[in-house]
């Protein structure tokens, strides 16, 4: 395994991700034991979750996962940098009540102790924003943070889904406050979604932000879904935003030429996605998210995979980025 400092920070991560979302609505608890045990043997030291997960009535049931695998003892919690996230609300469906999600100090403080408990873990290595919170003063937002580093329940802060003008306004303020600031932004950022180099990235960079990208196979349109479709696995192989793309002509030209470059390389589309992202400035390491022991180990050969500068080439021709801003959308 490979590793990188997260951001300006000390902290020490590997160059992949080992994301949980699945854990629980798709993997069940021994599975993902034994995934989480896989990716250690494997040099993975960088876990991420998020209080939600679980989804409907089972939030926080990923957390709870993680819980019991850190419980087994050999070392686990020690080994392993700890992320996960704050903002939706943890209520039952149909039960909203308010202060029980967004960014307040209060939701905050509730939020960390609740996850603490289903993590069974005294402290959260990297408590992420799981979104921008509009009625909140960041102000509010980074008292509550630092009290919580004060005493010890976390180390650091990331933000997610963050615009860069947002990342920039919520570390400006951090520094007139005298506090840390953020260490990583977690965005949406893959070949197919280029749209975070315009300002999210260039901003993350400039801030001394680590580059945390999810969905790096845009829900499975870059992992070979032709190929799939053809050998009759397509309904499992897209997901969420990507179900629907490729009966656009277009979207499904592009993932041909794609898939059809690959194939003529002899390379994976699922390794190629992740290592092109290992490729872009300021990444840290894109999340994977496997369901199975399989989609891991693919997962971590991509690390190792240097890509030749031809097909580095003929990748920015099928997904050309859209450039820094204001060149992007200015003369």
């Amino acid at each position: 395994m490979k590793y990188t400092q997260l951001g300006r920070t000390g902290l020490e991560v590997s160059r992949l991700v080992l994301g949980t979302m699945n854990f629980g609505p798709q993997t069940n608890e021994a599975d993902s034991h034994a995934i989480m045990d896989a990716a250690l043997d494997a040099g993975v030291n960088f876990f991420d979750t998020a209080n939600i997960y679980g989804w409907g009535e089972n939030k926080g049931r990923t957390e709870e996962i993680l819980g019991t695998w850190f419980a087994k003892g050999g070392e686990r919690r020690d080994k392993v940098v700890l992320a996960t996230k704050v903002y939706g609300n943890m209520a039952a469906e149909g039960d909203a009540w308010p202060n029980h999600h967004k960014l307040s100090a209060l939701n905050i403080r509730r939020a960390v102790d609740a996850s603490l408990k289903r993590l069974q873990t005294d402290h959260i290595d990297l408590y992420q924003f799981h979104h921008i919170d509009r009625a909140t003063p960041v102000e509010e937002i980074w008292q509550a943070i630092d009290v919580l580093i004060q005493q010890g329940k976390i180390l650091y802060a990331g933000s997610s889904n963050f615009a860069g003008w947002k990342i920039a306004q919520t570390n400006e303020t951090a520094k007139r406050l005298g506090s840390y600031g953020l260490v990583s932004e977690q965005c949406l950022y893959n070949l197919a979604e280029r749209r975070a180099e315009m300002e999210v990235i260039p901003a993350a960079q400039e801030y001394g932000l680590g580059v945390i990208p999810w969905s790096p196979l845009h829900g499975g349109l870059l992992g070979g879904v032709i190929r799939k479709e053809r050998e009759g696995g397509a309904a499992r192989s897209t997901s969420g935003r990507s179900g629907d793309a490729l009966a656009n002509t277009t979207v499904r030209a592009q993932i041909q030429a794609y898939e059809d470059l690959l194939e003529k390389h002899g390379l994976e589309p699922g390794e190629v996605g992740l290592a092109w992202l290992l490729t872009r400035p300021g990444v840290t390491g894109p999340i994977s998210g496997p369901r199975t022991r399989e989609q891991l180990d693919s997962a971590v050969r991509a690390v190792d995979l240097e890509l030749p500068d031809e097909v580095l080439a003929a990748l920015d021709e099928i997904f050309p980025g859209p450039g820094p801003s204001p060149e992007a959308f200015a003369w």
